[in-house]
C-alpha cells in the first residue's frame, strides 16, 4: 500500500492537520479518557503529521503519567490528536480517525487495548 495525505479538523476548523500514512488498522483503547472520547487512534510518526494550524490553537490535557498530551479544540471540544513517544523513544501522533475528512470508517479493521488495565 503506498502513503496518502489525509486531511482533518476539529468540529469547528480551529485545529487542523495533515497526516501521511496508511491507515491499516484503528486502535480502540479503553482507558478513563479514550473510553469517554470514543476517539479511533492511528499512530503515526509525529513526522508525518503537519498542523496547519497554529500549535497554540490546540489546548493540552494531561493525565496520570504525563505521557501523552491530548490535544483538543477549546472551542468546539473535540479531540483530533494525541502526542507522545513511541516504547523506542520516537516522537509520534495519535490521531483521531473520526476527524479525517471523508474517511470511510466502517471499511478499517479496529483493535481493541486494555488501556484501562494498564
Amino acid at each position: 500500500m503506498s502513503n496518502t495525505r489525509y486531511s482533518g479538523s476539529c468540529h469547528c476548523g480551529q485545529v487542523a492537520f495533515e497526516v501521511e500514512g496508511t491507515i491499516d488498522s484503528a486502535l480502540a483503547c479503553n482507558c478513563s479518557i479514550c473510553l469517554r472520547k470514543g476517539s479511533l487512534l492511528w499512530f503515526v510518526p509525529r513526522a508525518q503529521f503537519t498542523l496547519k494550524t497554529p500549535d497554540d490553537a490546540a489546548s493540552t490535557y494531561l493525565f496520570n503519567k504525563h505521557v501523552i498530551k491530548h490535544r483538543f479544540c477549546a472551542n468546539c471540544g473535540i479531540h483530533p490528536y494525541g502526542e507522545g513517544v513511541d516504547p523506542k523513544g520516537n516522537a509520534i501522533a495519535a490521531v483521531n480517525l473520526r476527524c479525517i475528512e471523508g474517511l470511510v470508517l466502517k471499511s478499517i479493521p479496529v483493535h481493541e487495548f486494555n488501556g484501562r488495565d494498564k
